[in-house]
């Protein structure tokens, strides 16, 4: 025979319902004002005297010095984030392995010399085997590393994972050290939702708040993608977590705090369209709707930093359909990055048609070499390119996952992916004088 509830059972559901959602309201309306955020100290910081190695920029407009980060050859790298140390060295992070999502992916690291801008040999942080000891659970694939310094000067780290499916069945993972990065605490799961704590990723830099909480902004990815702020405590744990409204479709957000009360949010677009934006004028607690930018995004991740004077940097790949453009924009602090003359840090020589194979070899060849590559591990690092990046008579180049960060002498830096084959580092003086723009390849339109 078929059960059928009573009229009283139906009743007893219902009113459970509405307490649950009363509840819920109730926890809402009860949380604790939002600390103010911490604001990037005010006043100018002079660089030190450049040394005579710096590069050109594609258009002629400013210098800066390229290094790369990355030393293993043959292997898919990619997301990297980095920080300064107490002694003003910097530690980078990244994932690297056969493949994106390959079993055999690891959390590398390495640390620059800031007298040589020498980058030591990269080391490993974290793999699966480390993962799934200190978890206590089966770990499949692991991603997105992010570095940071948290408000009580140990650093943390926060690692993509997945146990089961793809992407979206994604959770994180984190670590604390107290002595810059050399030793780490066990793993632990960071826990965003009482319901399978899945689908929830990294790849931006985090924001303190006056309080020593930490504002963490992530992104989901099942069944529909939107970015959201998580507020962290000392001891790792989630007490508060707000969804960007709006943002529907958009993913990998990065805050850009402009003063104590104020901060700007941008994010990439899943639809490839355009740079999306939001903004808080209340330290966090609420956000206003998402709203599109003059600057296309082809589903490509930003990266940003507000400099020690204020003045607000994105990087981003400023083209409508490809990753062959890597540019930087800066505007005034709560500003906008709409009208900004791109700093074209690196394009390809036609980024609207694909370069073919025996070209694509030839530059990625003559680059490696120029930097002291040896000919075995040009072969090995262009024959991971080609995996990646190339069809059979033709190639996309690729310089993408920008990240930023600006170290206390009063330089920017920024880290991106190289050709998905290396780690890539450019150190400049965002208060150098700018030339005239020459004609350069992949200057994109200020402005729709």
């Amino acid at each position: 025979m078929n059960f059928r509830p009573s009229g009283a059972v139906d009743r007893l559901v219902a009113a459970a319902l509405v307490l649950a959602f009363a509840l819920a309201g109730w926890k809402i309306s009860q949380r604790t004002p939002a600390s103010p955020l911490t604001v990037p100290l005010s006043g100018p910081v002079a660089p030190v005297a450049k040394p005579p190695s710096q590069q050109l920029s594609p258009d002629g407009r400013f210098r800066f010095d390229a290094q790369f980060v990355s030393s293993s050859p043959g292997q898919a790298v990619h997301a990297a984030s980095m920080v300064e140390l107490n002694d003003g060295r910097l530690r980078a992070v990244w994932f690297s392995g056969s493949r994106e999502g390959a079993g055999d992916v690891t959390i590398q690291t390495a640390v620059m010399d800031p007298a040589s801008l020498r980058w030591g040999a990269e080391s490993t942080l974290f793999d699966r085997n480390k993962l799934q000891q200190g978890l206590w659970r089966y770990v499949k694939k692991l991603g997105n590393p992010v570095i940071a310094r948290a408000p009580d000067g140990a650093l943390w780290l926060w690692m993509v994972n997945v146990s089961l499916g793809g992407w979206a069945g994604s959770s994180i993972t984190w670590a604390r050290s107290a002595d810059e990065g050399f030793t780490w605490s066990a793993p632990h799961r960071l826990v965003t939702s009482p319901f399978l704590n899945i689908s929830t990723l990294v790849k931006a830099a985090p924001v303190n708040f006056e309080n020593g909480e930490t504002g963490l902004p992530v992104y989901h990815e099942f069944v529909t993608k939107f970015g959201e702020v998580l507020r962290i405590n000392s001891a790792g744990q989630v007490i508060d977590k707000v969804r960007i409204p709006g943002s529907r479709g958009s993913l990998q957000p990065v805050v850009l705090v402009s003063a104590s009360e104020k901060a700007q949010i941008y994010m990439r677009a899943g639809n490839a369209t355009a740079l999306m934006a939001s903004h808080t004028t209340d330290a966090g607690k609420t956000w206003a709707p998402t709203q599109v930018t003059a600057w296309p995004n082809p589903d490509s991740a930003v990266g940003g930093a507000v400099t020690n004077a204020g003045t607000q940097w994105l990087a981003l790949n400023p083209a409508p359909r490809n990753r062959e453009v890597l540019a930087l924009l800066q505007t005034a602090a709560g500003g906008s990055f709409d009208g900004a003359t791109p700093w074209l840090v690196e394009s390809s020589a036609n980024p609207q048609v694909r370069t073919s194979l025996t070209e694509y070899e030839r530059l990625l060849s003559q680059e490696l070499k120029a930097r002291g590559a040896r000919e075995d591990e040009v072969q090995a690092y262009v024959a991971s390119a080609r995996r990646q990046l190339c069809g059979d008579q033709s190639c996309s180049q690729e310089f993408s996952y920008p990240y930023l960060l600006q170290s206390r002498d009063g330089y920017l830096h920024l880290v991106y992916t190289w050709h998905r084959t290396r780690i890539k580092h450019v150190r400049l003086d965002p208060l150098q004088n700018l030339q005239a723009a020459q004609a350069a390849p992949g200057h994109a339109p200020a402005s729709k």
